[in-house]
């Protein structure tokens, strides 16, 4: 295996835990804690953005049959296994990756890590659980279509997205997942399941070589990799004018508007942070400036807020309120304004000074625990390098007024963006 640890970083930057790539390619990062929970977190860039335009729902529909078993793991044993040693587990599909963790402490290790490694390597798919288990993909699907929030954000992000895959949702589409078949699902497994494409992260107290030993032995066998349809990632052109849906819902009873913005990736990371400081300028805590003038002072919305999806080939700045439907035409256009004010003028130092300092805090505050530590890692792992994750605070601090003006400038264009706008049916 090749170990090294990272002691220096741009900027010099110290990133706290020790890198290795084992002799098959897989890579683990490890941290030793004093806190007695150990989380195992393992990253595989096998995300929506993977499949092949016929197979959309395929991460997270593997994602559910990965708990189904292997030929040495029966369903239903792993979690057997965890909570009998008082451990909790849990699994996530995005765009960008899927991953699944374990909490559990170092004297269990040797139990649970051994079974969570066969299900990720050896996972079997059986065609009659295949079946049973995509009602339930299905049914959670259905119940999401019930959430007018879900349905806003999809109709948005197809607007945003309409070429790259990060449009399609990522629990998929019914007519695609009754198409899906069994082998097609080990296929795609077999293929983006290898060492190469997958992370590692054990952070807790537990000794490096320990750690090491016990990774090694458990990630061992992957299969061999059957290949799948090839898949184009088109980039996504600039939004042009203003892309505009409007849905009309039974039962909803206050309007919702959303905006939405595209910014760079993780190749212009410090743009895509400079967006997080002007989101919290925006609409980021109840001293923001929407915040206090469209919900606190005019009495416009019952509520809005910014935020910043940060992906690998995008960042995505979304504005979202909730509203009484007569509001809804003013409240965007104040929108507009405002974002033409960010451009105009700098930030005062102050206002930026206490924006810095809330985000450095919520980041520190969000990185104290094993399984945070293991995230943070595990995350920067699959869109960038792990490296980058601690190196937040220090660009959020190193941003200037005039920069974040440039940036609202070069992203946030008050004529360029995509909107869905929520109403309920009778009054559409």
């Amino acid at each position: 295996m090749n170990t090294h640890s990272l002691s220096t970083l741009p900027d010099a930057v110290q990133f706290p835990a020790h890198i290795c790539t084992l002799s098959n390619g897989l890579t683990v990062i490890h941290q030793q804690t004093p806190t007695p929970v150990v989380t195992v977190d393992v990253w595989v860039k096998a995300g929506a953005i993977a499949e092949p335009d016929l197979w959309g729902g395929m991460a997270h529909f593997l994602e559910h049959m990965i708990f189904k078993g292997t030929d040495q793991v029966p369903p239903g044993y792993f979690d057997q296994v965890i909570e009998n040693h008082g451990g909790v587990t849990n699994a996530a599909t995005s765009h960008d990756y899927a991953h699944f963790f374990i909490n559990t402490t170092a004297g269990y290790l040797p139990k649970t890590l051994p079974c969570l490694a066969d299900l990720l390597l050896h996972a079997a798919i059986p065609d009659d659980e295949f079946d049973r288990e995509r009602d339930v993909v299905l049914e959670e699907i259905r119940q999401s279509e019930d959430d007018p929030d879900y349905l806003g954000f999809k109709a948005l992000s197809e607007l945003v997205y309409q070429r790259h895959p990060y449009g399609r949702p990522v629990l998929g589409e019914p007519e695609n997942l009754m198409s899906l078949l069994p082998y097609e699902m080990r296929s795609f497994h077999q293929t983006l399941y290898q060492p190469d494409n997958m992370t590692v992260v054990v952070v807790g107290d537990i000794e490096q070589q320990r750690t090491l030993d016990q990774v090694n032995e458990a990630f061992d066998g992957f299969a061999t990799s059957p290949g799948y349809p090839a898949v184009s990632v088109e980039a996504e052109p600039a939004i042009a004018g203003i892309r505009r849906r409007v849905l009309e819902l039974p039962r909803l009873e206050t309007a919702r508007l959303m905006m939405a913005w595209v910014g760079p990736g993780v190749e212009q990371l410090r743009h895509a942070y400079g967006l997080d400081v002007l989101s919290v300028v925006l609409g980021g805590s109840r001293s923001s400036r929407l915040v206090r003038e469209l919900r606190e002072e005019r009495q416009l919305v019952h509520d809005i807020c910014c935020n910043v999806s940060l992906q690998r080939d995008s960042s995505l700045f979304t504005i979202s309120a909730l509203l009484d439907p007569e509001h809804l035409d003013q409240v965007e256009a104040l929108v507009g304004d405002r974002l033409t004010h960010l451009v105009n003028r700098p930030i005062e130092e102050s206002e930026l000074n206490r924006v810095k300092r809330m985000l450095c805090n919520d980041y520190a505050f969000s990185s104290e625990t094993s399984s945070q530590l293991a995230g943070l890692y595990g995350y920067y792992s699959a869109i960038a390098t792990p490296q980058v994750a601690v190196c937040y605070p220090q660009h959020i601090q190193g941003l200037h007024p005039e920069e974040l003006q440039h940036l609202a400038s070069q992203y946030l264009s008050p004529y360029h963006y995509a909107v869905t706008i929520l109403k309920p049916a009778s009054l559409a």
